[in-house]
């Protein structure tokens, strides 16, 4: 089936650039980490996809307001918003402080608003556009030793709805997937700060009905398919891919 992504231009915060590219999608790279950001680029153009990094502070308006003017002003649109870009911290009710809260709450709530209002305000001028925003199944239920994680991700479900209400007017489509554990770069860090993080994994793993984490691959598909025109009747969708996590 074809998506429909040749020549979209897709602004990506965290991951999910590669396989819009293999789609033929234009990737926008907006990253604060330049060398994670460059290698992503490199890699994509050296398949002869197109990618552009963007080095930027998601948590800042004004930065995030730079890049979508450069960005407009290459290539005259934004077709695609995907705010995939996350932090995570242990903490429980009663341990968390306010350093956490300042920069979970920063990166997860303020650097997702940010970017749905000025990529926003580029699709109302459009009359189109699709925004994907990635919450998590911690969004959805209670888990354990991460408040402010888990508040971040609701509130990104929240936002989603909110938005998908105040943009649709506009033929903008806000959609968010909640994935469950996945082996990205970021649950790997934390499973090698665990005590033991053999059997953490291998909790973590039967925890789910699938028993066993999620793929990269598997979390991108979902957003691509979110993306996509072909769903086009989808407003304020909230997609569970947790591997029955949050049903179990």
């Amino acid at each position: 089936m074809d998506l429909g992504f040749q020549g979209k231009i897709v602004v990506i915060t965290g991951a999910a650039a590669e396989l819009f590219a293999q789609e033929g999608a234009k990737v926008m790279i907006a990253d604060l980490d330049s060398n994670r950001g460059k290698e992503i680029e490199k890699k994509i153009q050296d398949h002869s996809g197109y990618a552009e990094f963007h080095l930027v502070n998601i948590t800042r308006e004004e930065e995030v307001q730079k890049m979508i003017h450069s960005i407009i002003a290459s290539h005259h649109r934004i077709d695609i918003l995907v705010n995939n870009a996350g932090l995570y911290a242990h903490g429980d009710a009663l341990s968390f402080n306010e350093e956490i809260w300042e920069k979970i709450v920063s990166v997860n709530i303020k650097g997702v608003l940010w970017c749905i209002k000025q990529v926003g305000l580029q699709m109302v001028k459009q009359k189109r556009g699709v925004i994907v925003n990635v919450a998590s199944e911690a969004g959805l239920v209670g888990i354990a030793n991460q408040i402010v994680y888990n508040l971040t991700k609701a509130a990104v479900i929240s936002i989603t709805q909110s938005c998908a209400i105040d943009l649709i007017p506009y033929g903008i489509r806000t959609n968010c997937i909640c994935p469950g554990t996945t082996l990205t770069s970021l649950v790997e860090a934390s499973l090698a700060q665990a005590s033991d993080p053999f059997s953490t994994r291998e909790k973590l793993e039967n925890s789910r009905p699938i028993q066993r984490l999620g793929k990269p691959e598997e979390i991108a598909a979902a957003i691509l398919t979110l993306s996509s025109e072909v769903i086009g009747y989808a407003h304020g969708t909230i997609m569970n891919v947790d591997g029955g996590y949050t049903i179990w």
